[in-house]
């Protein structure tokens, strides 16, 4: 069984960094790709960062020249290093993962459980 499990979120004061780990587990094939989200009570989640299948990375208008996305392949994780937090990046922050279980079956996204960051003013 496949897991993603992300850590490293925290309560912390505005102008301060945190990094988020997201490492996947289990019994799989290959990681396609790995992305960032994130998401505060009554909205829609929003991609904060990910990298294309061309090894370019995205990240959300709000957070670029703060937040670095970096993969660690032979580590099957992700990592996002968020410096000169804001009160709006207050979110529960999830990675998601496209991996393919075995040889030749299709890619199936996961999850991860969210990590709370907080913020403050």
């Amino acid at each position: 069984q496949v897991q993603l499990v992300e850590s490293g979120g925290g309560l912390v004061q505005a102008g301060g960094s945190l990094r988020l780990s997201c490492a996947a587990s289990g019994n799989f094939f290959s990681i396609s790709t790995i992305a960032w989200y994130r998401q505060v009570p009554g909205k829609q989640r929003e991609l904060v960062a990910d990298v294309t299948s061309g090894g370019i990375t995205n990240y959300a208008d709000s957070v670029k020249g703060r937040f670095t996305y970096s993969r660690d392949s032979a580590k099957n994780a992700a990592y996002l290093q968020m410096n000169a937090l804001k009160p709006e990046d207050t979110a529960v922050y999830y990675c998601n993962a496209n991996i393919q279980e075995r040889r030749w079956y299709p890619l199936r996204a996961y999850w991860g459980q969210g990590t709370q960051v907080t913020v403050s003013s």
